[in-house]
């Protein structure tokens, strides 16, 4: 299989959980803004899981163009991966429709951590194809950003049973530190093209 297959098989997988959320929204059967106030919570889910899924591609997609071949441990890295962020609709429609509570807010922060750390099981499994003197090895460094996420999501995911707004502020606050692309991979395929 090539990178480039690859690639379209996740950027489809992808677009489909983003799909799968969408219609998870449900209108309300009102027609006033007052109907709308029970699905804030909904709203919020929705919008902070969009927001992962889109760091999710957009990295994905610099990560791929920093590589120049793939194999069969990639491509199970890469499933591990897309095996974490499908379970995101489901994780992102319990915590909204049950308003962050206990359960469903730490259990979203658990897959979280699954994804973040099948991500960096796939940036490992990369570096070990490509090797040390290998464009990807040399950007992706100490990856600061990486290991921040999963220490604040093992430090949301108990806190989901004490205080679940302050988890979802930790996983609002890790979509930020994420939401400017991962400038060493962007680099690299900004000076390729």
């Amino acid at each position: 299989m090539t990178k480039n297959r690859l690639e379209a098989f996740s950027d489809g997988v992808l677009a489909v959980i983003i799909t799968i959320m969408v219609l998870e929204m449900k209108s309300p059967h009102g027609t006033t803004p007052a109907d709308l106030k029970p699905l804030v919570p909904v709203f919020l889910s929705y919008v902070l899981s969009f927001v992962y899924i889109g760091i999710y591609w957009n990295n994905h997609h610099h990560l791929l163009h920093a590589i120049e071949r793939v194999n069969g441990a990639t491509l199970w890295a890469n499933l591990h991966l897309l095996f974490w962020l499908s379970l995101v609709p489901f994780t992102t429609a319990w915590m909204g429709e049950n308003h962050f509570e206990p359960w469903p807010a730490a259990v979203y922060g658990i897959v979280l951590l699954g994804a973040a750390a099948a991500y960096q099981i796939l940036t490992l499994v990369l570096v070990r194809l490509h090797g040390p003197q290998a464009v990807i090895t040399r950007s992706l460094g100490a990856d600061w950003k990486g290991k921040l996420s999963v220490l604040l999501y093992l430090m949301a995911v108990p806190l989901a049973f004490v205080r679940p707004w302050m988890a979802g502020a930790l996983y609002a606050l890790v979509a930020v530190i994420w939401f400017v692309p991962d400038r060493r991979l962007e680099h690299v395929h900004t000076t390729a093209e």
